[in-house]
């Protein structure tokens, strides 16, 4: 098998596990009894704990695979590049991992208040770490010049992400219209899975990309040197 061969089946692989996590949430989601945030479907004691885990462990196994091949990834605006997005990709798969096995307790406290445990604390800052490293990356393939199809892909999922993620996490904080705050959570991780997901499509289907030294694009495109000599024979002309 050829690397392009085999970076071909890894992507699909990887689009495949997030699209089966996706799925396994909403599968979750409406096999509950009653109404529960996407972190709440894997709290201790609940009936979908255990599909919860799974759909995470997916989730987390396909930005870990995607992060292999995303080399190609190279963001145009300077601060946005300060992390390659591999690494950024890498911290997203560490975090959601850790996030689907520790998961919060009965009913997912928010951060505050004697009910708050460390466990709960340790499930909801992998979860925030993995959910904003995702959103760092879709900024980072957004201003990708080669990447086109896939920048623009990407603007439109950070956008409604960041927007949707936002209001529904101050609804939730503030105690107000808990409810309509959780379905705008599911809908932001919805948005967000599919993003993963076309993002390891459009890597496969993408040609493979150079990687190019960093001094040889410090110097800027080479060019034909035998394109730019001066005759330096032939005297300049001479006007009356």
């Amino acid at each position: 098998m050829t690397r392009t061969s085999l970076r071909t089946a890894a992507l699909v692989i990887a689009a495949g596990a997030a699209l089966t996590g996706l799925v396994l949430i909403w599968v979750a989601r409406l096999s509950a009894t009653r109404f529960l945030y996407v972190s709440e479907l894997g709290a201790d004691g609940e009936p979908t704990a255990v599909v919860f885990r799974w759909a995470m462990t997916l989730v987390a196994a396909s930005a870990a695979i995607t992060a292999v091949w995303a080399g190609s990834i190279r963001p145009g605006v300077r601060w946005l590049a300060s992390v390659a997005p591999p690494v950024v990709l890498a911290v997203a798969a560490v975090s959601f991992g850790v996030a689907s096995q520790v998961t919060c307790t009965r009913y997912c406290p928010i951060p505050y208040g004697p009910s708050f445990t460390w466990q709960d604390f340790t499930h909801t800052s992998f979860a925030v770490v993995g959910f904003a490293a995702g959103c760092f990356v879709m900024l980072q393939v957004a201003v990708d010049r080669a990447h086109r199809t896939l920048a623009r892909f990407s603007i439109a999922s950070a956008v409604a992400v960041g927007a949707i993620a936002a209001t529904g996490g101050l609804l939730s904080l503030a105690r107000f219209a808990v409810e309509l705050g959780g379905v705008l959570e599911l809908i932001a991780t919805t948005i967000a899975l599919l993003w993963l997901v076309g993002l390891a499509v459009l890597l496969a289907r993408a040609p493979a990309r150079e990687v190019i030294p960093a001094e040889a694009e410090a110097r800027g495109p080479v060019t034909d040197r035998r394109a730019t000599v001066t005759r330096r024979d032939i005297p300049p002309a001479v006007f009356d």
